[in-house]
């Protein structure tokens, strides 16, 4: 998935650095980042007649926990081509998660129900940022839209696992935050990142699930310029 991921960031930056003239402030910026992700209540729809068949409800409210820390870890890769001082393109993968809490699984009949080797988003972004607009402290905002690709993990009482990657629908993603330069080519940053996705996965026991995810995170950050 790591590999996956660097590929789909290379690609979509030489797609947008061939698309656009080279003016002469033009960098190149690579960021890795991590932090505290949760994820608000939302519905699920589950349209299964095996899983109903079974006692899943096949419409209720799913808690969410984040366990970012936890393996796999909560985590996120951007690179942003910045066309000039303040404007930039570019493209984001975030690798979040999401488990149905106890109260969950209890209510719905599922024995699982997660998105923890990743809620896995792809986002094409713009950028806007203030170069040193207090001292060395730059801030910037973004959003973007792209994709989600999640690990689905289904699992309903005597009925088959659902257990892989799937495209279950479109994204989209929004970004506040705050670099600091370390040197020349160095940076960090602290930022809050919120991702929206649409996601229709299909169920290894015949039917399709369907739910609406908003995360919300805190990250912290190293970006590489050149």
């Amino acid at each position: 998935m790591f590999q996956r991921a660097i590929r789909s960031i290379r690609v979509v930056v030489a797609a947008v650095a061939a698309s656009a003239p080279i003016a002469a402030a033009a960098e190149i910026e690579l960021s890795v980042y991590g932090g505290w992700q949760t994820a608000p209540h939302s519905n699920v729809e589950i349209d299964d007649a095996a899983l109903a068949g079974a006692g899943v409800a096949s419409s209720f409210t799913a808690g969410w926990e984040g366990r970012s820390f936890e393996m796999p870890p909560y985590y996120g890769l951007r690179a942003t081509w910045w066309q000039n001082p303040t404007f930039g393109l570019g493209v984001d993968f975030v690798h979040a998660k999401v488990y149905a809490d106890d109260a969950t699984l209890a209510a719905s009949g599922l024995q699982r129900l997660e998105f923890t080797d990743g809620l896995n988003i792809i986002t094409v972004n713009a950028m806007r940022r203030w170069p040193d607009a207090f001292g060395n402290i730059t801030p910037y905002v973004g959003a973007g839209l792209g994709v989600s690709f999640p690990h689905v993990e289904v699992t309903g009482p005597g009925q088959p696992e659902t257990f892989g990657y799937q495209l279950t629908g479109p994204a989209a993603t929004w970004i506040a935050g705050a670099s600091i330069p370390i040197n020349d080519s160095w940076s960090v940053f602290g930022e809050y990142k919120g991702t929206y996705s649409i996601n229709s996965a299909n169920l290894d026991s015949g039917g399709t699930l369907e739910t609406n995810i908003v995360t919300n995170a805190l990250n912290v950050g190293v970006s590489f310029n050149f």
